[in-house]
């Protein structure tokens, strides 16, 4: 569940991000977001897309979905696959729920990305802070992903706003916890 129950508003993004101390673009419109989810394959959570709707922080942390190269932001998205992959070829990472890890290393690659295929988009927010894209959701903790190095950093996108550019601290848990996002839960807990 999110910390709060009311949806995360334009004007409430505004806010926010009045708070980073950072240039801030027009927001992306539905039909500017709607094609950087069809380029790139992925969706973006409903608090991401509104986050975005009312404006683009600009700077080197920050994706510029409208005007940055592609070839970055695809290496941004890819982040935290590879970060896993990385982890299964050098630090022997194989959770027990993908079965018998294969002996030759190709092999083992190859079965993890089709597991990790499986698992939900996490999305950049902000730079190595990502959410999932998971269409229509809101209220999903961001996490800061490096490998599998996986923590929390707000237990929804406001939270995280709030906790790193507000100096606000991150609180406790919602009551019933974090919302879990399938797979990448697994490192935080």
């Amino acid at each position: 569940m999110s910390t709060v129950e009311h949806a995360f508003t334009i004007e409430e993004a505004h806010d926010l991000q009045a708070s980073l101390a950072e240039p801030v673009r027009p927001g992306l419109s539905e039909a500017e977001l709607d094609d950087v989810e069809a380029r790139f394959g992925f969706r973006f959570a409903a608090d991401h897309r509104t986050f975005l709707s009312a404006g683009v922080p600009i700077g080197d942390r920050w994706p510029d979905w409208r005007c940055g190269n592609p070839d970055q932001l695809r290496k941004r998205l890819d982040w935290p696959v590879d970060g896993v992959l990385y982890d299964v070829e050098h630090n022997g990472f194989w959770p027990p729920d993908w079965g018998m890890r294969p002996i030759d290393l190709a092999d083992a690659l190859s079965r993890a990305r089709s597991h990790l295929a499986l698992a939900p988009q996490l999305v950049p927010v902000c730079g190595h802070r990502y959410l999932p894209g998971i269409a229509g959701s809101q209220g999903y903790p961001v996490l800061s992903v490096y490998q599998t190095d996986i923590a929390y950093y707000g237990y929804d996108l406001r939270g995280y706003l709030r906790h790193d550019f507000c100096d606000q601290p991150l609180g406790p848990p919602p009551p019933g916890g974090p919302r879990q996002i399938e797979f990448w839960s697994r490192f935080v807990e």
